[in-house]
């Protein structure tokens, strides 16, 4: 009898549970029509505070989107997706990354956009006095330069390019302290760790403790552009597509140039 009762608790209580849980399904299945299709956007970490005011601006428009940020040095980015990570749209510091993903035809081709350009500029902590120009660097004064990793950090690659072609990067190559992402560069600069640094202007502006000193003459450096693409793994290729395409629209490009970006005709 014991038994019995215990048996009947049981489906009662098995029952009530999956009672519970076909309401809960159908709730959710009401919810689920509404939920926003989640965007994986990888994006050169130059760039962002102008997408997250993007981002936002957008997902105000498109209330059926929402905007997941993964935020790195370009190149790394670039090996994440190469790896397999659940990306749909991918921003570049450079076209090098984005050629190489495409060479691999890791990306939507048709979908590849050029959204902004950028100016590279030498930067050296506020109460610097010691350095006025690129030819400084060379002086014993000048312990440590902070750059990106050329490699992987396309602000590291043009500020090799800049040095080689004002024929300084053999000199000064022991002073270098390479940085996994532009920010690092701002950091290292902005805290005194390093003497001087190049990063982008985009970055020197959203920084009150460096100041510029020279920008990078633009014959010295390949172009500085910023490509983005949807990834062909994406499961979301028209509304990652839409997304690309807004940032080559006129509101997207309005929060580019007050951020400090150049305008680009793609």
């Amino acid at each position: 009898m014991t038994r019995l009762r215990h048996q009947r608790t049981g489906w009662a209580a098995l029952s009530a549970a999956l009672t519970a849980v076909l309401a809960l399904g159908s709730c959710g299945g009401a919810r689920s029509s509404q939920t926003p299709a989640r965007l994986t956007v990888s994006a050169a970490v130059s760039l962002k505070e102008s997408l997250e005011e993007i981002a936002s601006l957008y997902q105000r428009q498109q209330t059926q989107v929402s905007i997941i940020f993964n935020f790195a040095g370009s190149g790394t980015l670039e090996r994440q997706i190469e790896q397999g990570a659940p990306v749909d749209v991918f921003v570049s510091a450079s076209p090098r990354e984005m050629d190489s993903l495409e060479a691999k035809d890791l990306l939507v081709a048709a979908t590849r956009r050029n959204i902004a350009a950028n100016e590279l500029v030498l930067i050296v902590p506020q109460e610097s006095g010691e350095i006025a120009g690129f030819a400084d660097l060379n002086t014993p004064l000048v312990k440590h330069v902070a750059l990106g990793e050329p490699a992987s950090v396309p602000a590291g690659k043009y500020a090799q390019e800049t040095l080689t072609s004002l024929n300084l990067w053999n000199q000064i190559q022991p002073k270098v302290v390479f940085a996994p992402d532009v920010r690092q560069v701002l950091g290292f600069v902005a805290t005194g760790n390093a003497d001087a640094g190049m990063v982008y202007r985009t970055d020197f502006e959203i920084s009150g403790r460096v100041k510029v000193v020279a920008t990078a003459p633009p014959s010295s450096h390949s172009p500085i552009v910023y490509p983005a693409a949807v990834v062909k793994a994406s499961r979301l290729e028209d509304q990652a597509n839409q997304f690309v395409q807004f940032l080559a629209g006129g509101q997207a490009q309005a929060v580019l140039v007050r951020h400090g970006f150049i305008r680009v005709d793609d």
